[in-house]
């Protein structure tokens, strides 16, 4: 999760203490409760994902998965693929790569270690994006504290507390790389391309990413009604529920408290492993999520009290502001929204 390196803009979030009448104090609690429905779905959606593993593979449910929010994005946002220049094409096509490589390392991951476990090794991607951008090096600190909370995990390990499969944490930390990149491709998608329909596309390239390592688990869950049904179960609340309420979270929250209630996430998910899918919350795993959550939200506070005249980095383009993605990052198929641009891009 990332924040932005500059103030954001109040032209289309309501500043802290409005309502959407217009009235009272505290941050309206519509929306709140939406990115928490939010995130409370993508986790229900990585808990639905793992039942499939067994008879599709992680790879198998990735391909199946993606394939069917690709079909249903295309479906609804009808991309104006004609009129895509080659600038654009490129970087849909890199984007949907990262999607589909984030994606299929962190199903392969959630097969071999606990769901908790393996968003917090992931958070590291874009928190390491956020502390490199930014314009204060101090927001190093705040990854070290993450990667404090992730050590932990290995502690427990090694004491023989719980094991910690290695090639499990391998597919989580590949995923934490692509999670960054995600950042990046993404906002480049979301100033080239208008609409959704960067998103669209990239869904079905991230698709086909994943096919040769999925095809034979997608073929057997095309077969297969149940399966089918379980795997579109998924991709609905792993993409398309997610998505729906956070942009309209975003047009009614500021930013700084959006990615606030985002950096969640890795508690969120310790939870959802512990009820639906019978995974153990160790005093350390508890701990580890607790530290990762609050390296974020330390990155988020850092970068909304930045001072408003603080220069320009000479890498960005002027007027550049470093976005929030949402959170299903997690999963990689949702667009980096900008709250100053979004309403106007929605229409395509």
């Amino acid at each position: 999760m990332t924040t932005s390196t500059t103030p954001a803009s109040t032209g289309n979030v309501p500043a802290v203490g409005a309502t959407p009448g217009g009235a009272g104090s505290g941050l309206p609690m519509t929306p709140i409760l939406f990115v928490l429905g939010s995130c409370t779905s993508l986790q229900v959606g990585a808990a639905l994902a793992t039942q499939l593993f067994g008879e599709l593979g992680a790879f198998g449910t990735t391909t199946l998965r993606l394939a069917i929010a690709a079909v249903i994005l295309l479906v609804i946002v009808r991309p104006r693929v004609r009129s895509f220049t080659r600038e654009q094409w490129i970087a849909m096509i890199v984007f949907g790569v990262v999607v589909g490589a984030m994606n299929g390392n962190f199903y392969a991951a959630i097969e071999r270690i606990p769901l908790g476990t393996a968003v917090a090794f992931e958070f590291l991607g874009p928190l390491t994006v956020a502390a490199v951008l930014s314009t204060r090096r101090s927001d190093l600190l705040w990854v070290a504290l993450a990667l404090a909370g992730v050590s932990l995990f290995g502690i427990e390990s090694l004491s023989g507390a719980a094991s910690l499969d290695l090639i499990g944490v391998m597919f989580a930390l590949i995923a934490a790389v692509f999670w960054g990149l995600y950042v990046l491709t993404s906002a480049r998608v979301g100033r080239l391309v208008p609409g959704q329909d960067g998103l669209a596309i990239a869904m079905a390239v991230g698709a086909l990413t994943v096919l040769p390592f999925g095809t034979e688990g997608a073929l057997i869950g095309l077969m297969d009604w149940r399966l089918l049904a379980l795997a579109a179960a998924t991709a609905i609340m792993a993409s398309v529920l997610p998505y729906t309420l956070e942009l309209t979270a975003l047009r009614r929250l500021p930013r700084h408290a959006f990615g606030i209630l985002l950096s969640l996430e890795p508690v969120l998910a310790l939870i959802t492993g512990v009820l639906l899918i019978g995974q153990d919350a160790t005093p350390l795993r508890v701990l580890a999520a607790v530290l990762v959550v609050g390296a974020s939200v330390g990155v988020t506070l850092t970068a909304r009290s930045g001072a408003p005249d603080e220069p320009q980095p000479i890498d960005e383009e002027p007027g550049w502001d470093m976005p929030i993605p949402t959170h299903a990052t997690v999963t990689g198929e949702m667009p980096v929204v900008f709250a100053d641009e979004e309403p106007a891009r929605t229409d395509g």
